[in-house]
């Protein structure tokens, strides 16, 4: 009697050839000038994510300067981006030896077809291969349970209030103790941290980081805030490649004053370095 075949493993996406690679690729319509069409499949409701957004900008740029990798990139946020058509232009404002920096825009059409601003980024590039490896540090990984022991949207009984079509795009894992808002009972610490990946099983890159610091449930669900939580501003600083495997997100806020609350982030790699870290500033919704 023959043994049945063992179903093959699934084939895991790789950079550069993953969905993350082709729904940011930008099309270079001239110098500085490039087109995209952004995917629905990064949308929290119907607005884009922003840090998808990010990642889009943060392409163009690497095309545009003369360096590859984002050290320290700063968007705000002007208006809601939509799923379609966009156009970027950057403009190059200093280049050097270790480090170049520019700028960028992305544009969306009205019903007139005119051209509305909806993100400005400033940014620094450099080669982190290049980086020193001394480390000095009082930074420390984020202690939560282990992957299988923690949850994601997929393990909810129905679908988590403000789920949208990012969340079949990203494998999140999700610190018990930061899901009482799951729940309806909120810590109130404003703390969110996670297992980190793409669904497809691509490896994190520099890029990729960008969309990592933005991807969590906002904070102010764990505060008892609910809906959707704008970012007004979001300043990530890339500090090295990250390793392959999973990545650990830790998302704190300390201050909710006058409508507006701080995010401050930090993505660890699996050898427990301490590989991107970030600030933004977002808008709450109060009743």
């Amino acid at each position: 009697m023959r043994e049945a075949a063992s179903a093959p493993a699934p084939t895991r996406a790789t950079i550069g050839d993953s969905e993350f690679d082709r729904d940011t690729a930008v099309t270079r319509r001239a110098p500085g000038v490039y087109d995209i069409d952004l995917s629905a499949g990064w949308t929290i409701i119907s607005a884009v994510n922003g840090g998808y957004l990010l990642a889009v900008l943060g392409r163009a740029l690497a095309d545009a300067l003369p360096h590859n990798d984002p050290f320290t990139i700063s968007a705000h946020y002007l208006t809601a981006s939509q799923p379609g058509p966009a156009v970027i232009r950057t403009d190059t404002v200093r280049t050097g030896r270790t480090l170049s920096t520019g700028q960028a825009s992305l544009f969306q059409y009205d019903e007139e077809g005119g051209e509305v601003e909806r993100i400005r980024v400033l940014a620094s590039y450099g080669d982190l291969d290049t980086l020193p490896d001394d480390v000095r540090t009082t930074a420390k990984p984020p202690s939560f349970p282990p992957m299988d022991q923690c949850f994601g949207p997929e393990d909810g009984p129905t679908p988590v209030s403000g789920s949208s079509a990012i969340a079949d795009r990203l494998m999140l894992k999700l610190d018990p103790s930061t899901l009482g808002w799951a729940l309806g009972a909120p810590s109130g610490k404003g703390e969110m941290r996670s297992w980190f990946g793409l669904a497809d099983g691509r490896d994190a890159d520099p890029l990729s980081l960008l969309l990592a610091v933005d991807a969590l449930p906002p904070t102010a669900f764990e505060i008892g805030l609910k809906g959707w939580v704008p970012t007004v501003e979001l300043t990530v600083h890339v500090r090295a490649r990250p390793a392959p495997g999973p990545l650990r997100v830790s998302i704190t806020t300390r201050n909710l004053a006058g409508g507006f609350l701080e995010e401050d982030a930090e993505v660890w790699d699996s050898e427990d370095r301490l590989v991107a870290q970030s600030r933004q500033l977002a808008r709450a919704r109060l009743s």
